[in-house]
């Protein structure tokens, strides 16, 4: 008889086996990039530890024990979009395991996600964009680079993994466009402005004094380690830039492509090219920012609807969020 460490060992080396074969669909079946693979697996690897510590192989689970996962989840203080991703990724999983005859009973079927509740992306405004990107000392080692980073990804709209990947190759300035590689590996082309184009050429001027790592020299934008920029680099720059203005709102590089398709529409862009120049395969993904447009209509008229009173404005929010 082995110890209670000897059978977690062996349960863990058992279950990391079957979590291997989802890896491998993952990857060559369903064609999802590193860094989705690399999140979907570490919300696995949430539950393989609950699994090993309680001894259970992953072909044996059983509702209740993602019941006691799930509450876990909620006890060590995970937000509950978070919770609803983990089980998202755990009801795929088990799904997979079904689909290669691992399993004939879904022990998912009947596992409840936690109330997430809707709220809509943080957007910046023009002024907020362009006195954050005016803020960038030009003089500095990376100023240049920094404001092309962020030209960038307002001009185009791109997740921050498709700036940090964007190739020389895939540049098509005297046309207008860049080459965008998104999730799944799937390809569109994207209008990029004048204006991003301008700072991006600027930017070269520092490019091409850079000693870049063999194996690199095809990005874009370079690190001063001479490696494609990071996501987590393009993160810091954004935050610091952000204290230095004192912007109050929580933004990120993915508010850039929230505010790219906001100010899209405001404009009068058709949902379908946004779609399109978001790269999102379904529509009702683009739709979410219908209800920004809405909301700030909505703001809009009860902040400057000629009403005297305060009851009055009350009256009008109740109905435009009837309305909207």
């Amino acid at each position: 008889m082995g110890t209670k460490v000897e059978k977690r060992n062996e349960k863990n080396r058992e279950n990391r086996q079957d979590i291997g074969e989802i890896q491998k669909y993952l990857k060559l079946e369903k064609s999802l990039s590193d860094n989705t693979v690399d999140a979907y697996l570490t919300d696995l690897d949430k539950l393989l530890a609950y699994l090993t510590l309680e001894n259970i192989n992953i072909l044996d689970v059983r509702l209740e024990n993602l019941e006691d996962f799930s509450a876990g989840l909620h006890d060590i203080g995970i937000h509950p979009r978070s919770q609803a991703r983990i089980l998202s990724g755990i009801r795929s999983f088990y799904r997979f395991l079904i689909m290669e005859d691992y399993l004939k009973a879904d022990p998912t079927e009947l596992l409840e996600s936690p109330q997430t509740g809707f709220k809509l992306p943080e957007v910046m405004t023009v002024e907020e964009i362009d006195l954050l990107i005016g803020s960038i000392d030009r003089s500095t080692k990376e100023g240049q680079r920094n404001r092309a980073i962020l030209e960038t990804l307002y001009s185009c709209g791109l997740r921050v993994s498709e700036l940090c990947n964007l190739k020389l190759s895939e540049l098509y300035f005297e046309e207008g466009f860049i080459k965008v590689e998104g999730k799944g590996s799937k390809q569109r082309l994207v209008p990029i402005s004048p204006r991003a184009i301008k700072e991006i050429r600027l930017y070269f001027t520092d490019r091409n004094l850079m000693k870049i790592k063999p194996g690199f020299e095809d990005f874009v934008f370079i690190s001063n380690f001479g490696k494609n920029i990071s996501r987590i680099m393009v993160f810091h720059i954004i935050k610091e830039l952000a204290a230095r203005i004192g912007l109050k709102k929580k933004i990120s590089p993915h508010t850039f492509r929230h505010s790219f398709a906001t100010h899209l529409l405001e404009g009068g862009a058709n949902l379908r090219a946004i779609q399109c120049m978001l790269g999102h395969e379904s529509i009702g993904t683009t739709e979410i920012y219908t209800h920004i447009d809405r909301n700030m209509l909505r703001s809009e008229i009860i902040e400057h609807h000629p009403v005297t009173s305060n009851s009055e404005k009350k009256i009008i929010k109740v109905l435009y969020s009837k309305i909207f």
